[in-house]
């Protein structure tokens, strides 16, 4: 496989003080905190010195008291995978893992990432995006495409806040839940078909692993809760020339945002073979049911071997 470029050797590393970045303060805070857990143990078992370093107001303070030369981003939605800590360490010339400060927050973004997907020609269900829940709610009889859609709030992760709506009254009870989250409304057609994975790592399609949630759709509790009884399987038993698309379009959303590291891309498969970028995630999950493991592992890269990859990527990017 080829390796990307690198910010750090091992050697170099092992001299250096690695703070894993976890917690925070957004809805995916629980989540993240099995992500950094997951991380902070890898390293460690592979040498390296690493502090843990729960995410909240006096992280700038908690940086420099621990000394922290180079930071593995462990965070997961707000003020944590949208730009903000990112511009921190940029301005504190304190090396990150993971995309910049202008990918972060654009990949956050639901609607802004789908405005860039659409002017790169990256197929992405058709959408209408609204600034609340009353002008969401006004437009429900106009939408450009009928029901079923999708409901989400254009700035969480983790399937927060996320709804399909098969009637008008679902569609009322989504937008008002909905709006509880944070940034505008995103309403999208929904796209029956296969849910898929595509991995990037180092400007590099690793491959697709398809998810089969035993809930309606893979959302939150798919994702984390224990006996979900969702099931992965890699490779995506998909015919190779789909299977080719997937990484077409996730790599390509992967570049046309500007990320660095590691991504993973949601994707659904029509029957018809049409290939949909849903949204993609620059701060991928790292514990036992994520995906970018499985789909790394499915690749021969162990999840210690892929937490010291990400770390020797990390850079400024400012």
């Amino acid at each position: 496989m080829t390796i990307g470029p690198r910010g750090f050797t091992p050697a170099e590393l092992k001299a250096k003080r690695v703070g894993v970045l976890y917690g925070g303060l957004s809805s995916e805070r629980e989540v993240s905190l099995r992500t950094g857990a997951a991380v902070s143990g890898a390293l460690k078992d592979l040498g390296y010195d690493v502090v843990e370093i729960d995410v909240g107001k006096d992280l700038p303070a908690r940086l420099i008291a621990e000394k922290v030369d180079v930071a593995w981003l462990a965070l997961h939605g707000r003020f944590g995978e949208d730009g903000c800590i990112q511009g921190l360490l940029e301005a504190m010339f304190i090396p990150y893992t993971g995309s910049g400060v202008m990918a972060s927050a654009v990949g956050m973004d639901k609607v802004y990432a789908k405005e860039i997907f659409v002017a790169r020609g990256i197929p992405t269900p058709p959408y209408r995006a609204f600034d609340s829940a009353e002008a969401a709610l006004a437009e429900a009889d106009r939408l450009p495409f009928p029901f079923p859609v999708v409901v989400k709030p254009s700035r969480e992760g983790s399937s927060v806040g996320v709804h399909i709506c098969k009637t008008r009254e679902e569609y009322t009870a989504a937008v008002q839940d909905a709006s509880k989250h944070a940034g505008t409304l995103l309403v999208e057609q929904f796209i029956k078909g296969r849910e898929v994975q595509g991995g990037v790592l180092d400007n590099e399609a690793l491959g697709v692993i398809e998810v089969k949630a035993a809930r309606e759709f893979y959302d939150y509790e798919a994702k984390y809760k224990a006996g979900s009884g969702t099931q992965y399987l890699f490779p995506a038993p998909l015919p190779p020339d789909l299977y080719a698309r997937v990484n077409e379009v996730s790599l390509g959303a992967h570049k046309a945002l500007g990320c660095s590291g590691g991504s993973r891309s949601d994707v659904i498969v029509t029957e018809s073979g049409d290939v949909f970028l849903l949204e993609i995630n620059t701060l991928p999950g790292m514990t036992a049911s994520s995906l970018l493991p499985k789909i790394a592992a499915g690749r021969g890269i162990d999840f210690p071997a892929l937490c010291e990859r990400l770390l020797q990527g990390a850079s400024l990017k400012a």
